[in-house]
């Protein structure tokens, strides 16, 4: 069994500890934190120990490695696993700065199996939906609708740092219109507002924006965001063919319905994104440790974790200028 060892003791990492400790294919060696005791109690509560950072990068002990530390370590993180030759699995992004991302793809992307977790991919209904789509059972696809609202707008100290809504929470559906649709977006248009806290004017960023997309092929995309609302957890995809349309809809906690005079009761939303999507990771997990068996490729590959970036650079840049603005995609990145 690969032995893996985990970066990242905070919430993400909870999340990956229990799909780790839980896996029947991984030996779960350790974890690092910077935070020893962070890392002790997590450690503990999923049957293996802390660890140093040295022994995390230790290529006689570790087969694979985990990156689910804060946003600005992943850089440093995958340019010392693949110094050492570990294969690795790292959350999004690479990193907040499109060309310092580029750098480090340019430093490590022949070096091994690197996975970035755009979970969403690995989400049941959007995977039959892509493979639909794919194999042309709607005939030549014309437009696509993405749907992306969280029930309470993160904490401003968060969105300080996440980058914006385009690259933290509208990025997941830039990387899936590219894989459901086949295509790399020529331009983008986005318009936002703010509806919550006057403070995210202050911080540059938006909780309520809508996006066009428009492929080579004249296919146009279009993605609604929003940080908060009112009735739960809200994601749904689209896809209207030109000979017919295919949808994964809202899933709600449950499918009972209840027929009462005068109206229908049925079962809500999920009460936020990770009560929604968590079985994804564990999914995403297994690709990558039957990949790291099998010697297949593993996915979303560096490079198209670079595209989705580029795509959120140019939503980001057309949210503060009011313009369509055509995608520059790393020269790095053509060939992902």
């Amino acid at each position: 069994m690969p032995r893996f060892a985990m970066l990242g003791a905070g919430f993400i990492g909870s999340v990956h500890a229990r799909n780790l400790a839980g896996h029947p294919a991984v030996d779960f060696v350790g974890i690092f934190d910077p935070d020893g005791a962070r890392a002790t109690d997590l450690a503990t509560r999923n049957g293996t120990r802390a660890i140093d950072v040295d022994e995390a990068f230790d290529p006689s002990s570790v087969d694979a490695v985990l990156i689910a530390s804060s946003t600005d370590t992943h850089a440093a993180h995958l340019r010392r696993a693949a110094a050492v030759g570990l294969p690795t699995l790292c959350e999004k992004p690479i990193d907040l700065d499109l060309g310092h991302a580029v750098e480090v793809v340019c430093e490590v992307g022949s070096t091994g199996p690197m996975m970035v977790d755009f979970n969403r991919r690995f989400d049941r209904d959007y995977a039959e939906l892509q493979r639909a789509v794919r194999s042309g059972e709607v005939g030549n696809v014309e437009l696509v609708q993405m749907t992306t609202r969280g029930p309470a707008l993160p904490p401003l100290e968060y969105i300080a740092v996440s980058g914006g809504q385009m690259r933290d929470q509208t990025v997941h559906f830039f990387d899936l219109a590219r894989w459901i649709t086949g295509e790399d977006p020529e331009s983008v248009f986005a318009a936002g507002s703010v509806f919550t806290d006057p403070r995210m004017t202050e911080l540059g960023d938006v909780d309520t924006s809508v996006v066009t997309l428009r492929m080579p092929s004249g296919t146009l995309v279009q993605i609604d965001s929003a940080r908060r609302i009112a009735y739960g957890y809200d994601e749904r995809i689209e896809v209207l063919g030109s000979e017919g349309l295919i949808e994964a809809g809202r899933q709600r906690v449950g499918s009972v319905t209840r027929y009462q005079p005068g109206r229908l009761v049925t079962d809500g939303m999920h009460a936020g994104w990770f009560e929604r999507v968590a079985p994804t990771y564990r999914k995403a997990l297994d690709h990558f440790v039957d990949a790291l068996e099998s010697g297949t490729p593993v996915g979303p590959t560096l490079n198209e974790a670079l595209k989705a970036q580029a795509i959120a650079e140019a939503a980001t840049r057309s949210l503060s200028t009011g313009d369509l603005e055509t995608v520059n995609y790393p020269a790095l990145a053509t060939a992902g």
